[in-house]
């Protein structure tokens, strides 16, 4: 994608984090936004964070694990602004644990927002984007995760393999139609997001959340934060994702050190290993 002064951008999971962060990379790049996302307060502050930047914002309360949600927020979209020719499909939530012990209710609201709300956005946007026949660009938010395994992450990395995999299909997929639509899915490490924090957003229906219990897995807690709050800026993130649109670079990778533990992975994959654990950072 090459032209984007004018054009229109969705962003969910635009209130914080790495979507506010993408929601202003598009503003500077002269973009119309939308900004979608389940908490109004933080919707609100974003909206003004945006506006300063010079673009035109609309704001739409979006639960992504609800299809018709996602539909209204199409619709909106298309009626006020004109048309989507950027989806990024980020919204997200946190959720780890023993995979045995994990609560069912977890399994649910994580594979909800984090799978379900990707399905609905492709099922959603990619439609209209065809339909409008002209350049575009949807961009998955995966994790590290879906590319590893790491104990302790079940739920989480069930959810974000699944997302690698389903970009992987969609990128495929329109390239064997010819669309000027182009798909990319982002596979982040540690970011400086609220992220351990999802559980604010966690609806009644999924009931209490889970805690840590043992030393153990207060330790990788406390692990985990530590390690978020010394990665990388949202607005990194959100740079080196506006350059693969404009490149239609399908895989983006924000911590390079790192690919030993794919090349690890998939050479024990090729060679019929049993798989190794190696903690990251």
């Amino acid at each position: 994608m090459k032209n984007f002064e004018g054009r229109v951008a969705v962003v969910t999971g635009g209130a914080s984090g790495i979507g506010l962060a993408l929601a202003k990379r598009f503003a500077r790049a002269k973009m119309k936004v939308v900004l979608a996302d389940i908490e109004v307060e933080a919707l609100g502050k974003a909206r003004s964070d945006v506006e300063k930047l010079g673009a035109e914002v609309l704001t739409v309360e979006t639960d992504v694990s609800k299809s018709e949600q996602v539909e209204a927020l199409a619709k909106r979209a298309v009626a006020d602004l004109g048309g989507v020719h950027v989806v990024c499909n980020n919204a997200g939530v946190g959720g780890g644990g023993v995979i045995w012990e994990t609560k069912l209710e977890d399994w649910q609201w994580v594979f909800g927002v984090n799978l379900w709300g990707v399905v609905h956005g492709i099922r959603t946007f990619v439609p209209i984007m065809l339909e409008q026949d002209d350049e575009g660009h949807v961009v998955n938010t995966a994790s590290f995760a879906g590319l590893t395994s790491n104990p302790f992450t079940g739920v989480y990395s069930a959810t974000k393999h699944a997302v690698v995999a389903m970009s992987e299909v969609l990128h495929h997929e329109l390239a064997l139609r010819g669309s000027k639509v182009k798909a990319s899915v982002l596979c982040p490490a540690w970011v400086n997001t609220s992220i351990v924090d999802s559980q604010r957003n966690r609806p009644a229906e999924a009931g209490k959340p889970s805690v840590a219990q043992t030393d153990q897995e207060k330790a990788i807690d406390a692990m985990v934060r530590s390690a978020i709050r010394s990665g990388l800026e949202p607005d990194e993130v959100a740079a080196k994702v506006f350059d693969a649109i404009a490149a239609e670079q399908f895989y983006i990778l924000t911590h390079p050190h790192w690919n030993k533990a794919l090349e690890k992975r998939f050479s024990e994959i090729v060679e019929q290993r049993n798989p190794t654990f190696a903690p990251l950072g």
